[in-house]
């Protein structure tokens, strides 16, 4: 995908637009799922949008292709959240929360309504 047209989906979704985002993105669905950014990107486009299953599925993905990215887990792991799967967000906000303490607030949540 072209910068431009990624620049502008992430500004559409910056600006709390994510079905402008989606309408730029749905198109090069298959092409985004390539890398983990492209990924993370489509996942927060159907986050925001509440399109929770596609968001988790495209998150995985995203998740697969780069272990490390705390961000992608984070999202993975608050998608979990949205849909009262608790117990299965809460190993992702861990792990996001250890690598980015700024996720802690929300991992610290999860953890609760584990218990």
């Amino acid at each position: 995908m072209d910068d431009m047209t990624y620049r502008m989906a992430e500004g559409w979704l910056d600006g709390g637009r994510p079905l402008e985002a989606l309408s730029m993105l749905t198109p090069r669905r298959e092409e985004l799922l390539e890398t983990a950014s492209g990924a993370v990107l489509l996942g927060r486009a159907y986050y925001h949008s509440a399109q929770l299953r596609r968001a988790e599925e495209t998150l995985r993905t995203a998740v697969e292709l780069s272990p490390t990215d705390s961000f992608a887990r984070y999202l993975l792991g608050r998608t979990l959240q949205r849909q009262s799967r608790h117990a299965e967000a809460l190993p992702h906000l861990k792990l996001a929360a250890a690598q980015n303490p700024v996720y802690a607030a929300d991992r610290d949540t999860c953890a609760a309504n584990v218990a």
